[in-house]
C-alpha cells in the first residue's frame, strides 16, 4: 500500500517504513507529524477525493538538515553584470510510521448522566 500526501505545495509518495525528505517542518527530532492524503492505492484499488478525506500519513521526524549547495549564477551579456550566489535548501527527514484513518480521542462518558436517567 502507498499514499500520496501533500506538504509545502508539493506531493510525495510514501509507503510504511520509507525515509522521505520534505520541506522544513517546525518539529523537533522524534516528534510525530501528520499529513493529509491526496490518494491511496492498495490491492483493492485506487481511492481519491472524498474517499480519503479522513486518511492521514503519520510520520516521525528523524532529522533536520540542509541539502548540498547549489550555485545560482546570473549575468547579462555585454553589460558586465554578474552575480554569483549559493543556496542550501533546508529539509526535514521523516520516517513513515503508518497510513490510515486519523484517530479521534475517545470521549469519556459521564457516570452522573447515567445515574440521573436511572432515577
Amino acid at each position: 500500500m502507498y499514499a500520496i500526501f501533500e506538504n509545502g505545495s508539493k506531493q510525495y509518495k510514501a509507503s510504511v517504513g520509507d525515509l522521505i525528505k520534505v520541506e522544513k517542518l517546525d518539529a523537533a527530532v522524534g516528534a510525530t507529524v501528520e499529513f493529509p492524503v491526496v490518494l491511496t492505492a492498495d490491492e483493492k484499488g485506487i481511492q481519491v477525493g472524498a474517499e480519503v478525506e479522513k486518511v492521514k500519513v503519520v510520520a516521525e521526524v528523524v532529522s533536520q538538515g540542509k541539502e548540498k549547495k547549489i550555485i545560482v549564477f546570473k549575468y547579462k551579456a555585454k553589460k558586465n553584470e554578474r552575480k554569483k550566489q549559493g543556496h542550501r535548501q533546508p529539509y526535514t527527514q521523516i520516517k513513515v510510521v503508518s497510513i490510515g484513518a486519523a484517530k479521534k480521542p475517545a470521549k469519556a462518558k459521564k457516570p452522573e448522566a447515567a445515574e440521573d436517567k436511572a432515577e
